[in-house]
């Protein structure tokens, strides 16, 4: 009953980047790493902290039948159930969504549907625990799928960003839990997390006077943050921080990566004294995909398209495109755009493919010929929505995603934050 990425945007099964995606995503829920499609580079998640599951006869359910029981149990919750759907989502996925977005607007539509008594999340699980942290306390947030998960939020624990914060403080001279301002008013170091983390490093962040950001508003995020600080220290995404701060006139050379691997993340103390954004060791492996080279391909193809990218993606590929910016960007630049144009876009297929169908009257199309969405984005099917519906039409709530107060209070405080720092 699925259709396959290949065959749904009329590639070949040797095109995709495993074969496998069309397979139903319960076959691989149980098994480690995240599924066809991801980076071999990702590091392995405990699968037994987020294990999927999928009765059978929901696997074996016509998608047919699976479309009519959602609207069906939509209908009966009526305006007691609010579904959000992220824009990397597939499409079988998003017809069903009440707000499609990008993070920074899906965390505004948390908010949006107070009388909903559950808000069922078509996103990865960073995504529904913030849905949790924003919502009522009498609100629950459901995931469809508990594999679903984000290899960029992995490659950043609580204990490795703790640890670097004590080596980081001591460089600096000041206490890890007590960082003062110096004598002009300012904090030698403040802690930045993408909305691409768990909630216990927003929580982190919250405790030391820190910021969550998106790729929506990270300029804006990071204008708060210098007005507060010297310097800052942004995880889990290097790319993402690196293209932000370069973009605002920052050095590379004043941006060190830190590996939290190696003592003093792999730098001097001379280095973190001269640093400005300390950039943490953690990519997305959707994004990272993408080339020059493949820009250049695309220039050479159609002489004089345009190509934008999503800041996620390395420096040299940002630096070659005509414009980078989040999700809603790339929505807003193919908008304005004129027919007849020629678009080449570096981000996750889904999206890219909903564009072209949107606007039949010019070319779009993905960077990477080698077809990859999301592999944990495509953990949510229409067979996991049904269940999760049909279980709360029975009046039980499975897969509720659950943030305890004592990580939700300080989390609370990053989020405040982020949603204040309006995107530039």
């Amino acid at each position: 009953m699925t259709v396959s990425v290949p065959q749904r945007i009329g590639l070949s099964p040797a095109k995709s980047c495993n074969p496998k995606l069309a397979d139903g995503p319960w076959e691989f829920d149980a098994l480690p790493g995240y599924g066809p499609g991801s980076s071999e580079t990702d590091p392995i998640p405990d699968a037994t902290t987020r294990p999927g599951q999928l009765p059978r006869a929901y696997q074996e359910m016509p998608a047919e039948q699976l479309h009519a029981r959602i609207r069906s149990a939509k209908a009966t919750l009526a305006e007691r159930l609010v579904i959000l759907g992220h824009f990397y989502q597939r499409d079988e996925v998003v017809q069903h969504a009440d707000f499609l977005g990008d993070s920074y607007q899906l965390a505004k539509a948390a908010l949006a549907k107070p009388e909903a008594e559950h808000i069922v999340f078509c996103g990865v699980h960073f995504m529904a625990e913030t849905a949790d942290i924003l919502s009522a306390a009498e609100q629950q947030v459901i995931l469809p799928n508990l594999a679903a998960g984000c290899s960029m939020a992995d490659m950043a624990d609580e204990d490795s960003v703790q640890t670097a914060w004590e080596e980081i403080c001591e460089v600096y001279g000041v206490d890890p839990e007590n960082v003062t301002p110096g004598p002009d008013g300012k904090l030698p170091i403040l802690p930045v997390t993408y909305m691409n983390s768990s909630a216990a490093l927003k929580a982190f962040c919250g405790r030391h006077g820190g910021i969550v950001c998106t790729s929506s508003n990270a300029t804006a995020v990071l204008e708060w943050a210098f007005a507060r600080a010297h310097r800052v220290l942004f995880f889990p995404d290097q790319h993402l921080g690196r293209n932000t701060a370069k973009a605002m006139g920052i050095p590379v050379e004043q941006m060190p990566m830190w590996n939290p691997r190696r003592a003093l993340g792999g730098n001097s103390p001379e280095d973190l004294q001269q640093a400005k954004v300390l950039l943490w060791h953690g990519f997305c492996s959707v994004h990272k995909r993408f080339t020059v080279s493949q820009i250049d391909k695309a220039r050479a193809d159609y002489p004089g398209c345009r190509v934008i990218v999503h800041p996620e993606s390395p420096m040299p590929v940002v630096d070659a495109a005509d414009a980078a910016g989040s999700t809603d960007a790339i929505r807003k630049y193919v908008a304005a755009s004129a027919p007849g144009e020629v678009i080449a876009i570096g981000t996750e297929i889904n999206l890219v493919n909903r564009l072209a169908a949107e606007y039949p009257d010019r070319t779009i199309f993905c960077l990477d010929p080698v077809i990859c969405p999301c592999s944990t984005m495509y953990r949510i099917h229409p067979g996991y929505l049904a269940w999760v519906l049909d279980e709360l039409v029975e009046g039980r709530s499975p897969n509720r995603i659950s943030v305890s107060p004592d990580v939700a209070a300080p989390a609370r405080l990053a989020l405040d934050r982020m949603l204040a720092a309006a995107p530039k």
